[in-house]
């Protein structure tokens, strides 16, 4: 039997963010005591989330309530299998882009991270995002999604540039239309029911008209399909992501489109689980597989093609999703952990490309495998993972998915498996591309491309001032070599790395690699998480005792 006192610690991953947040605000003119406050606050995070990992799976969901209304008219916080599993990843992801971004800050001297600004908004970010997986009702979920959408709001367009301000306008919008379309969806929910708790709705939703019970499963699913970037609500991503600061936009990528993925799975499990759109979902999960690969493929920027990757393979989650199976279920929790982690990596390698080449566009990069080895093999490792090679995660999450596809046998689930077969070629093929040239090909090849590109971009006279800046670049290149110096990319700016930014991202990517070892344990946990699922009984019953159910 749990003890009595575990239950309490759930708010905790809320709290202790919030309280860091007041610390940090308090001593904004302490850059250490800043530092230290929100690497404590989130390494606390860290230690209660493994703790509720260990207890939901021994001894079921951790519930509390909180405040002293009854039940179910209060605030209900829910760590069961996969929430908790959810809580420990993300909190791990922010903790290592923390310890980043205060490199990036200390290397930069904060001229790009505020320091007063970015760590109380960070986490707050991080509250918002444990509100969300801990949230046991419809509201207390849309509140969650609007305390990390608000500190997003600040930390995309950190630096104030015009590139930063336009992409976050973008992000802004869209987010603001899923939030009023999320709230038009509650109160839809609590006219039909008179409740948004959600084991209480799981009851109740059954009892409804069935074409009013589709309306409300469409529009709540429309919300989270926005927040998720599910093709054809994605157009929004690639757009916003590649601008902001390396720190912001690895969080970004590895976080805030997964929070949608979870209530996608939470909607479809809980409160929907005898769901007529299944079709529309596999459909949905086709087109946002190949669609985001085709855009990856075309793309010239690392930071774009990433984006492009992310979309993508959010295909690969709702493709288990749609599937409804338990073996489904179970496999795209495996991928959401899996992809949470290489994502994020990617995007701090990324981040590490640009600041040692001053660029991530591949017209303009070459020579990075010799000139910085270590980013070289950080990004092999993060992209073959991505890219599915055995024995990687990345492999064993999509083999649980194409068994699951092959179990349900239907003419649609086949294609589904042919489309993650051809998806993961063609992520192989848009970061070889990367590899090849930005890490692969020799200085003077890349100088000779980025001279080609920009006459044939820009016939003016920006293309032979261009040239001019290119050939000065190489010349000192040159130089350097002549001198015992090693060749850099073709560049505008070279900046070492600290080796604070080089061990966070070393981490994140490390972590991949400690999915594919433990991979026996984690897909046995995933199936455990996905059996309790599909079942709908453990979270009913640990939340609500007898007497108010209906």
């Amino acid at each position: 039997m749990t003890a009595s006192w575990i239950p309490n610690l759930v708010p905790f991953p809320v709290l202790l963010p919030l309280l860091g947040a007041a610390l940090t605000l308090a001593f904004r003119r302490s850059p250490h005591l800043q530092r230290a406050i929100s690497i404590s606050a989130l390494t606390g995070v860290v230690a209660v989330a493994a703790l509720l990992v260990v207890e939901a799976d021994s001894h079921g969901p951790q519930v509390l309530w909180v405040g002293a209304w009854r039940e179910p008219l209060g605030i209900a916080l829910v760590a069961d299998r996969l929430s908790s599993l959810m809580l420990l990843v993300s909190s791990i992801v922010t903790l290592l882009v923390l310890i980043f971004a205060i490199g990036q800050g200390q290397a930069n001297d904060d001229d790009e991270t505020p320091v007063s600004i970015f760590h109380p908004t960070y986490l707050v970010l991080t509250a918002g995002v444990a509100n969300a997986f801990l949230a046991g009702d419809l509201f207390n979920l849309f509140v969650g999604f609007e305390i990390l959408l608000f500190a997003s709001y600040v930390l995309i367009t950190l630096g104030g540039t015009v590139l930063r301000i336009r992409s976050g306008t973008t992000y802004v919008v869209v987010s603001l239309l899923s939030s009023s379309l999320f709230l038009v969806a509650i109160a839809g929910v609590y006219a039909a029911t008179g409740t948004v708790n959600l084991a209480q709705l799981s009851i109740r939703l059954a009892g409804i008209n069935p074409a009013v019970a589709l309306v409300l499963q469409l529009t709540l699913l429309t919300v989270f399909c926005i927040k998720a970037a599910v093709f054809p609500m994605s157009a929004w991503l690639p757009d916003s992501y590649p601008t902001a600061p390396a720190p912001v936009t690895a969080v970004f990528a590895g976080l805030l489109t997964k929070i949608g993925v979870y209530a996608i799975i939470r909607m479809q499990t809980l409160l929907f689980p005898q769901s007529p759109l299944q079709t529309l979902l596999l459909s949905a999960a086709l087109l946002t597989m190949i669609i985001g690969i085709l855009g990856a493929v075309s793309q010239t920027g690392l930071k774009r093609i990433l984006s492009f990757t992310l979309v993508s393979h959010i295909g690969y989650m709702l493709f288990g999703i749609a599937l409804a199976t338990t073996h489904g279920m179970a496999g795209a929790i495996f991928y959401v952990v899996h992809h949470i982690t290489v994502q994020t990596a990617l995007f701090l390698i990324s981040g590490l490309v640009e600041r040692f080449a001053g660029t991530t566009s591949l017209d303009r990069l070459g020579g990075l495998a010799a000139a910085a080895p270590v980013l070289s093999i950080l990004f092999f490792v993060a992209a073959m993972n991505l890219s599915g090679i055995p024995p990687m995660s990345g492999f064993l999450a999509k083999i649980g998915l194409l068994q699951a596809g092959v179990e349900v046998g239907t003419p649609l689930a086949w294609v589904l498996v042919v489309a993650a077969i051809v998806t993961s070629l063609l992520t192989l093929y848009a970061l070889a591309k990367v590899w090849s040239q930005a890490f692969w090909r020799s200085q003077g090849e890349a100088r000779a491309a980025a001279i080609a590109t920009a006459r044939v971009d820009d016939e003016d006279d920006d293309a032979y001032d261009f040239e001019l800046t290119l050939e000065a670049e190489m010349e000192a290149a040159q130089q350097a070599a002549l001198v015992g110096g090693t060749p850099v990319a073709v560049a505008t700016r070279q900046r070492p790395l600290s080796r604070m930014m080089k061990g966070a991202t070393a981490a994140m990517t490390a972590t991949g690699l400690v999915i594919m070892l433990a991979a026996g344990p984690l897909f046995a946990f995933t199936q455990r998480a996905a059996n309790d699922l599909m079942a709908r009984d453990p979270y009913v019953t640990s939340v609500l005792p007898q007497a108010v159910r209906h």
